[in-house]
């Protein structure tokens, strides 16, 4: 069993910058990626970077690269997610996955508000 908590979402600006933290804790042996989701009001959960145990290696929506930043923590089971450049479209419930070997654990989610 895998527990997911993600943490440091907030009211930002625009423009501004948040970095977003997601820890996970049971089995985290068993974990192959990590991933951050994010869902916008009355829009469809989508992904927005994985990171892969081991290798470190990441990958991101088409849409979400160049200011979207997924990395470990020096802890490995802590993910980050660094967002820059935010605008009002970024506002969303920003959710951590971590698949395992016998299942993928989602966190609560973490509200992001970008508005002046």
């Amino acid at each position: 069993q895998v527990q997911v908590l993600e943490s440091g979402g907030g009211l930002v600006q625009p423009g501004g910058s948040l970095r977003l933290s997601c820890a996970a804790s049971g089995n985290i042996l068993s974990i192959n990626t990590m991933a951050w989701y994010r869902q916008a009001p009355g829009k469809q959960r989508e992904l927005v970077a994985t990171l892969t145990s081991g290798s470190n290696t990441t990958s991101y929506a088409n849409s979400m690269k160049g200011r979207f930043t997924i990395s470990r923590g020096s802890a490995k089971n802590t993910v980050f997610l660094q967002v820059n450049s935010l605008k009002p479209e970024d506002t969303a419930v920003y959710y951590c996955k971590a698949n395992a070997a016998k299942g993928f654990y989602w966190g609560q989610g973490t509200q992001v508000t970008v508005s002046s």
